[in-house]
């Protein structure tokens, strides 16, 4: 999928499920959902009905109930959302909100160390 759709927060949370579980039915992705928020079947509903609207979701019937798919696929939405995230807000540059968090103590020791470990990683992979 070339352009990726607007996503509110709330369907936001449907698409997780739905990437979390592929083929899943609308009975289900209610269930999974009650769980987590106090929406009604009818709100999820709803919800679906719109991604579906957006071109995010694709469905089919199986019986008397509908299955749902992703039409966007889960990591290509994280990187565009993850890049309009530092354009809007520091610039388009991951070291100035790495800087952020450092500077107003948003991040611990052992995430510091996560990072650290990571960034290590990284290095060591780019020079083999």
């Amino acid at each position: 999928m070339n352009k990726l759709p607007q996503i509110s927060e709330a369907e936001l949370e449907v698409m997780k499920i739905i990437w979390k579980h592929p083929s899943i039915n609308t009975n289900e992705v209610i269930k999974k959902l009650s769980k987590t928020s106090e929406w009604s079947p009818k709100t999820i509903q709803t919800m679906l009905l719109r991604l579906i609207k957006k071109g995010a979701l694709n469905h089919h019937k199986e019986g008397r109930i509908f299955v749902y798919i992703a039409n966007v696929d889960e990591n290509d939405y994280v990187e565009v959302e993850s890049n309009s995230f530092l354009n809007r807000f520091y610039n388009g540059t991951l070291n100035s909100m790495v800087l952020n968090f450092l500077e107003n103590d948003k991040l611990t020791d052992n995430e510091i160390n996560e990072l650290y470990q990571i960034l290590e990683k990284r290095k060591n992979r780019r020079k083999e």
